[in-house]
């Protein structure tokens, strides 16, 4: 049996890992086939304190890793099938690793973006393919943005490139969008927006260095076209990763888990969350990080007052 475990390896977990491995918590941390989670997928990470010339989404992961594994964090690869949340000590069915047990969790699962599924897309994530306004838009100064989507995030991802770039150009398959009024007014009030409405994306276009445009159709006449771009930024949405919980842990509407305000206890005793998984909000690394912190400093202090197994006599 375990004191802690992790589940998730990005900013959020690997900052809770640090944390709780320095109070010689030794914790387990379970990866899953993406390791580091979504930094992994993001070229130059400028936004990260402590980083004045930047670096790259990988080696930061890489990093928060080794400085993890410094203070005695153990990592384990495996996909968690399920958890049963009913008692303490916590059982994990994890793929590859069989039955794991511990006095406390931590979730840091994160939230997928939602992607287009259409011809070379995923090929081009960092080459011009981003999810993520904040993260990657200061890299398109000067150039012309397309952005994808119809409902809130989408004006507010396209209102906030504005900023960089000399032209954003909204696309939505639908001749109305889902945004509210106040956002649309907003986005509609901006000069630098222009509208590609009731235009369905077929493909990315792309040449050997990056994005070059996007191949859409017109739902009215059923002509393609090929809209130049430098970036393409899909706005339509997140999942958060919580379906091997199979409901047991709250969570509001859209799927992220609920924590008290001002901490990060879910619903159940002993069990954590942080990161993407219950941000749907600002969703940065470093707000990632902060929660993860959180998250371990909370399950330090749980396992210290409800331990169920003496590890004082462990060997």
């Amino acid at each position: 049996m375990h004191k802690a475990i992790i589940i998730g390896t990005g900013p959020a977990g690997l900052t809770a890992a640090i944390y709780l491995a320095r109070a010689n918590m030794n914790p387990l941390i379970i990866e899953g086939p993406e390791p580091g989670g979504q930094l992994t997928t993001t070229t130059e990470v400028e936004n990260f304190p402590g980083f004045p010339e930047g670096i790259m989404g990988p080696d930061l992961m890489a990093n928060m890793r080794k400085q993890a594994e410094r203070f005695g964090a153990e990592f384990r690869t495996g996909w968690v099938n399920s958890v049963d949340t009913s008692k303490r000590p916590f059982t994990l069915q994890v793929e590859g690793q069989g039955e794991l047990q511990a006095e406390a969790l931590i979730i840091s699962t994160g939230a997928s973006a939602k992607y287009l599924g259409i011809a070379n897309e995923r090929e081009n994530v960092g080459r011009g393919v981003s999810t993520c306004a904040t993260c990657d838009g200061f890299f398109f100064r000067g150039k012309k943005i397309i952005v994808v989507g119809g409902g809130d995030s989408a004006m507010e991802e396209a209102n906030f490139l504005t900023r960089f770039a000399s032209e954003v150009v909204l696309v939505h398959r639908r001749a109305e969008m889902r945004a509210s009024k106040i956002m649309q007014d907003r986005a509609r009030e901006n000069s630098k927006i222009t509208w590609a409405l009731d235009r369905t994306p077929l493909e990315v276009v792309a040449n050997d260095m990056a994005v070059t445009g996007l191949k859409v159709r017109n739902n009215q006449t059923g002509e393609e076209e090929v809209i130049e771009t430098n970036g393409i930024f899909v706005a339509i949405g997140h999942t958060p990763n919580t379906k091997f919980l199979g409901g047991q842990l709250e969570t509001d509407e859209t799927g992220y888990l609920i924590v008290k305000p001002g901490t990060s206890e879910t619903n159940i005793p002993g069990i954590f969350a942080c990161g993407d998984v219950q941000d749907n909000k600002y969703r940065q690394a470093i707000t990632a990080a902060g929660s993860g912190c959180m998250a371990a400093l909370d399950c330090e202090k749980f396992i210290e007052g409800h331990a169920v197994h003496d590890w004082s006599q462990s060997v």
